[in-house]
């Protein structure tokens, strides 16, 4: 069996947890609105209209954030047609996504929905065929208390209170020349500068996002980011990176080790940032907003769908990238999450693009169920679980040859550790056929005083937990969940062994895993080895 050591040791942390890291992106394209959140005539509709089903779901995913209207919709979006009464609002037509726009979800339904989903609201604000006047105008709008126009229209659409917005984008992906509006980065870094300048006029407490490159493949990549940053330095709060991965031409290994190419991405972009002087130590330092990650089949868009979208007709909520995830896909997300953490001291927020049918966690069907895509599974836990500081464990592993990003850890692993001193592992096993045997040092145990008394205790440790995501029985890496049927989700890891400060697991071939330590402290006595035994097969699933 193929053998992994971590050491841990929560001394060489990179720095706290950001909790808008697991963040999440609703846009007005295919089935994420309408049919999605919102569907008046299904059975669990709400008064308001938002399924209860669904936002159920959105709940326990435990996202932190969400952005929100777009996307390339925002691009060619009149945000006041998405206020006031629904009667008369207008219907246009998405040039984006080739659909009709109905326009019954706006501001203030999505503001609401938000809150009650315990989202934080991430604005978009629309640079591709608006500007400066329509940004300030939608800031004014949404966050003056009262005594302007604009103000006192919110106040009259039924929202007394302003919506105290914090975060903005500043536009999106308009590096693409899919873009409504592309530009080049001279022309977006002036406007994006300007309308950051009256936006803090107007609201000085906003978070401001510039938009970054659409991906690390861009012939602009680089390039762009120095000169928007020459432009907004001192200005903007965040730039952002967009990254999605999927498994092309059957090439697993390459697939399985995207997690590589966001570090890369990430490690770059940082180094620009601290190239225009807005590090982590500068007065008005630069973060970095992951705004759009996740597993997408773009080719599958490009060859299968694209053509049957782009074909003349404008429909309402057509079906759009609904991506059905695998096992694979699961663990590749997964290790996504890793890379996140491991980052920590640069990332500074991300979004998992899209939340609910648009290549997302969760999918629905009109009239029907909703469900866990493969996906939900290690960004809920992670989610949930990652709290206090990161720590990158020192890996003593195999390397894994790839043919799109070289060498690469055949396991992949961050820990967190919490004010209380308990340890959260997540680990990815990238192995496609092979099981690893993990054996994990737990640093930083050691004699301390405690009590009145100054009497001497030892510091140990108790094994709480240990999940798995893996192949279900009967599967394999491409088996899915659906509307008929859930297989896929995490079930116990047996036989993780806690002796004294070392743990010992056995890494299932193609899994994402993650296992809980709490401290405990007693006096100083030999203390058994822990372990998790043996689940029933009938209730192994979490």
């Amino acid at each position: 069996m193929l053998s992994a050591r971590l050491s841990i040791d929560p001394a060489t942390s990179i720095g706290a947890v950001p909790r808008r890291l697991f963040g999440t992106f609703v846009e007005h394209m295919g089935r994420s609105v309408y049919e999605g959140i919102y569907e008046p005539a299904h059975p669990s509709a709400r008064p308001d209209g938002f399924r209860a089903d669904v936002l159920a779901l959105v709940q326990e995913l435990g996202a932190t954030t969400v952005r929100y209207p777009g996307g390339n919709f925002v691009s060619g979006y009149r945000w006041e047609d998405g206020v006031g009464p629904r009667s008369e609002r207008p219907v246009r037509l998405d040039a984006a996504w080739h659909s009709v726009e109905t326009n019954q979800i706006g501001l203030h339904e999505f503001a609401d929905w938000a809150r009650e989903a315990r989202l934080e609201l991430m604005y978009a604000v629309n640079l591709g065929t608006r500007g400066i006047a329509d940004a300030a105008d939608v800031l004014e709008y949404a966050n003056h208390p009262a005594g302007t126009a604009l103000a006192e229209r919110r106040r009259a659409n039924g929202a007394e209170e302003p919506f105290g917005i914090r975060l903005w984008c500043l536009g999106n992906e308009v590096d693409g020349p899919w873009q409504i509006g592309h530009k080049t980065a001279d022309e977006y870094g002036r406007l994006a500068a300007e309308t950051a300048r009256l936006m803090k006029f107007i609201d000085p407490a906003v978070e401001l996002v510039a938009a970054g490159s659409s991906n690390a493949e861009m012939p602009t990549f680089g390039e762009w980011e120095r000169t928007v940053l020459r432009h907004t330095v001192g200005l903007v709060d965040h730039i952002s990176l967009h990254a999605y991965y999927e498994e092309s031409d059957g090439d697993a290994a390459s697939f399985l080790a995207s997690g590589t190419a966001l570090d890369r991405y990430i490690e770059q972009v940082a180094a620009i940032i601290d190239e225009a002087g807005a590090g982590p130590g500068s007065e008005h330092p630069v973060g970095i907003s992951v705004d759009e990650w996740n597993v997408w089949y773009q080719r599958r868009w490009n060859e299968i769908d694209k053509p049957v979208v782009m074909n003349g007709d404008w429909p309402e909520r057509p079906r759009l990238i609904e991506d059905a995830y695998s096992v694979t896909d699961a663990v590749v997300v997964g290790s996504l999450l890793v890379s996140l953490l491991r980052h920590s001291d640069r990332v500074t927020m991300a979004n998992l693009a899209q939340l609910v049918n648009v290549i997302a966690p969760v999918r629905s069907e009109p009239g029907g169920p909703a469900w866990r895509q493969s996906t939900f599974f290690p960004f809920q836990r992670t989610a949930a679980l990652a709290h206090g500081r990161v720590v990158a464990p020192v890996i003593e592993v195999p390397s894994i040859r790839t043919a799109a990003h070289g060498e690469a850890p055949l396991v992949d692993a961050v820990a967190t550790v919490a004010d209380d001193g308990g340890i959260v592992l997540f680990v990815t096993n990238r192995s496609l056929e092979e099981d690893v045997a993990l054996e994990v040092a737990l640093r930083g145990v050691a004699d301390s005083p405690v009590g009145a008394g100054g009497a001497s205790a030892l510091q140990l440790f108790r094994l709480v937990s240990a999940e798995t995501l893996r192949t279900p029985p009967g599967g394999d890496r491409h088996t899915i969940n659906d509307a008929d049927a859930q297989p896929v989700a995490l079930t116990r890891l047996d036989g993780v062994r806690l002796d004294g400060a070392l743990l010992t697991a056995t890494l299932p071939a193609l899994s994402w895993s993650v296992v809980v330590i709490a401290p405990q402290t007693r006096s100083p006595q030999a203390r058994p080895p822990q372990t998790l035994s043996p689940q029933p097969k009938e209730d192994t699933h979490v």
